[in-house]
């Protein structure tokens, strides 16, 4: 028997050890029936599927009896050798016996074989378990559904680290076209974190994926300067081929999805309670400080903690001018009292301690220069700035500053809120402070 070709040429011994060959070394079972229902082919994997070797299987007339039922012998027989009657393969499941006396439901591909002057010689029926194909079916529309628009972002990374297929959602989330981020290195569409993701990728490669998800903090190249990081939560998984005798790496499967909201509410929730925290211990070592001044500068250490590098505390004095009453010594804490003597601290117009006197509030200041931050008579290293007016009893007592340096983010709101929260601790320290005076 030979492949179907009405122009096929009669096989040599090397072809006929070829055929051979190829027979034993196929992943799915294939048996061959003549004409008359002989069986002339019978490879390794039907063996192994239904324990039938090929000496029990070749030369026996049909399957009736051994293979299959009895009772379904016939009708199955006349299926599969009707085949030479039509054009192409047909499909069909049926229930084949093991020699251990078991059922075995196969899905089965079947089509003619032609003898070389064109007229029908037999069949060749390949077939493998049905819960097999299921499988791999399944895996295969599995594949395609986290392809296509599945809610997590899904990214096939080859072993060389570049995305070999990315879904509509992770090509949203990396802001590019999906064919466009094919092959390209993953430090051009990701900037922070691109070394972190690296890493991990290398990890899954070398030793398998890690056993809980990962939390990646990163930017993207397509985003504006400064903008906002994103937390994307991965999963990975080791892609191997399942036709080496052991699993060859052919990539890792990158799974995530945003969750940034989520990371930056747990944030803030843990920062309140920090700060809360700290506005009670400070309210606690205050109420037993005998000198409100030591109270007023006590409530500004616990505040620096995890806020800012520096505070100053700035009062009014004659005319109205600033006068510089503590501070931290150039450093992080202790905020100490200054002998300032009653001279005005040199702040130029505009600066932004002189601003939150004039609105009552807070002024905030970001990317400063070394220049900028020593014309307002800032420390070196300063970046940013917050200032908070101090008010109590109705009345502008002074102003509160809070320094950071490069190793920081910029204030925002929050923090200006918790500012003017201390700052109204602080106030009411110095008010204290300032009626003790005048009763001495």
């Amino acid at each position: 028997m030979q492949p179907s070709d009405a122009h096929a040429k009669p096989l040599s011994g090397g072809d006929e050890q070829l055929l051979a060959a190829l027979l034993e070394s196929m992943d799915a079972a294939l048996c061959a029936f003549d004409q008359d229902g002989l069986v002339t082919h019978w490879n390794t994997e039907a063996a192994r599927i239904l324990g039938w070797t090929t000496d029990d299987a070749v030369g026996r007339r049909g399957l009736a009896g051994w293979a299959v039922r009895s009772a379904d012998a016939d009708e199955l027989m006349a299926r599969l050798l009707g085949v030479m009657k039509g054009p192409g393969r047909q499909v069909h499941e049926f229930a084949l016996l093991t020699k251990d006396g078991h059922r075995v439901l196969v899905r089965a591909q079947t089509a003619a074989v032609t003898a070389p002057d064109g007229q029908p010689a037999g069949v060749y029926c390949a077939f493998s378990e049905v819960h097999a194909q299921i499988d791999l079916e399944r895996s295969i529309a599995l594949s395609d559904a986290l392809f296509q628009e599945a809610p997590w972002c899904v990214v096939l990374i080859d072993a060389d680290l570049r995305p070999a297929v990315v879904n509509g959602c992770a090509a949203r989330a990396l802001r590019t076209d999906r064919e466009a981020l094919l092959g390209r290195p993953l430090g051009e569409v990701l900037d922070q974190g691109v070394e972190e993701l690296e890493s991990a990728l290398h990890h899954v490669l070398s030793e398998g994926p890690p056993t809980a998800p990962l939390d990646l903090w990163v930017t993207l190249r397509a985003d504006t300067p400064g903008a906002q990081r994103h937390c994307w939560r991965s999963g990975f998984v080791r892609l191997g081929s399942p036709l080496g005798e052991e699993p060859v790496p052919l990539g890792v499967g990158w799974l995530f999805e945003d969750i940034t909201e989520t990371k930056l509410a747990e944030q803030e929730a843990s920062q309140l309670r920090f700060r809360t925290n700290q506005l009670r211990r400070a309210a606690n070592a205050g109420a037993e400080c005998e000198d409100p001044m030591e109270a007023a500068t006590g409530y500004l250490d616990y505040a620096l903690a995890g806020f800012a590098d520096e505070g100053l505390i700035d009062v009014m004095g004659a005319g109205g001018k600033l006068v510089r009453a503590a501070g931290t010594a150039g450093g992080p804490g202790p905020c100490l009292p200054i002998a300032s003597g009653g001279i005005p601290v040199p702040y130029e117009e505009g600066h932004p301690a002189l601003q939150s006197v004039e609105r009552l509030g807070s002024v905030r200041s970001a990317d400063l220069s070394p220049e900028k931050a020593a014309s307002r008579r800032w420390p070196e290293g300063t970046v940013y700035g917050l200032c908070s007016v101090l008010r109590s009893r109705g009345r502008t007592l002074g102003v509160v500053t809070f320094l950071r340096g490069a190793g920081r983010r910029p204030f925002d709101r929050a923090d200006a809120a918790f500012a003017e929260d201390v700052a109204a601790r602080v106030a009411a320290a110095l008010d204290m402070a300032a009626l003790l005076n005048r009763r001495r």
